[in-house]
């Protein structure tokens, strides 16, 4: 018997003595295949003048065409403008918090108090979007919300918040970091459980403030994973949010708040001739952006000595 032959007998064995664990893992693998490289597929359609009548394969071939309309369109330069700011702004306004409340919880003595600050701010992950913006314009309605009540009892004229421009970033990011921060910091407090508590307790004994502890021995310690955590955010820097981003345009903020996304929707779908071609180059540009994003920013951390993805 060859070394071939060994091996593959040495996996067989494997494979009939673990094989309820290989079950397990064909469920993800096989998640993979069907929604993410089967649709690949269907991207050559950004290179084609694509028909349905005549299928994937029976359009014309037409190259890069689509590309350069998108990139010297009118909008191009807003759409991505719009794009990187909200993202950019959600990505710094955002990362901090979930490490700060982890911190926060780590350090709390009472354990029904931790539990009812976990609740309240695992909580609104878990509302609805649809949910969440129809909290928001009614907290920032100019004649019933809440807010503007606050803001005429002090004597000052009410503010339609949804028809600023400048104000819908804000929005967005503030309201996205209230929903999320709770449920992101899991990931952190799990990372601050297995710091090794022999290293608290020398630095108590050695008469270490909080702060100090947290500055050198928990931080440390979750900075892999913070740097793990920003690099996969980075590889999603164009990906803003398009069903939050769509209830919160109107025709007022539209400006502000067009970006990839929403324009994409628009073209390749809501468009009385829908341009599917159009709509597949403008989602398969925004992805090569993403990937080259990742691959600068994990090259960086290794670059640092930094955790990286590989």
């Amino acid at each position: 018997m060859d070394g071939r032959e060994r091996g593959a007998s040495l996996f067989l064995k494997k494979l009939k003595k673990s094989w309820q664990l290989y079950v397990l893992m064909s469920l993800p693998f096989l998640y993979l295949i069907v929604f993410k490289y089967v649709p690949m597929y269907g991207a050559q359609i950004a290179f084609k003048n694509f028909v349905v009548t005549k299928g994937i394969w029976g359009s014309d071939w037409v190259g890069l065409k689509h590309f350069e309309r998108f990139v010297t369109s009118y909008d191009f330069m807003r759409i991505l403008r719009n794009t990187l700011v909200l993202s950019f702004y959600n990505l710094v306004a955002s990362f901090p918090f979930p490490i700060l409340l982890a911190l926060g919880l780590n350090y709390l003595r009472s354990t029904s108090y931790r539990k009812a600050v976990q609740l309240v701010t695992y909580a609104p992950h878990f509302i609805s979007i649809v949910v969440v913006v129809g909290i928001i314009k009614e907290l920032l309605d100019p004649r019933i919300g809440i807010v503007n009540k606050i803001i005429g009892f002090l004597g000052f004229e009410p503010i339609n918040f949804m028809g600023e421009i400048n104000l819908f970033s804000s929005i967005y990011v503030w309201s996205d970091v209230w929903q999320h921060a709770g449920f992101n910091c899991i990931i952190f407090i799990a990372a601050l459980a297995s710091i090794d508590p022999a290293l608290h307790e020398a630095a108590v004994v050695d008469g270490a403030s909080k702060l100090r502890r947290v500055w050198h021995i928990d931080l440390p310690g979750i900075m892999p994973m913070a740097v793990i955590l920003l690099i996969l955010n980075t590889g999603h820097i164009l990906d803003v949010g398009f069903e939050k981003v769509l209830l919160l345009q109107n025709p007022i903020n539209l400006k502000a708040s067009e970006i990839i996304d929403t324009y994409v929707y628009k073209v390749g779908l809501t468009a009385q001739v829908a341009n599917y071609s159009y709509s597949t180059a403008i989602g398969l540009f925004k992805s090569i952006i993403n990937l080259i994003l990742l691959l600068t920013v994990n090259k960086l951390a290794q670059k640092t000595r930094q955790a990286s993805l590989w």
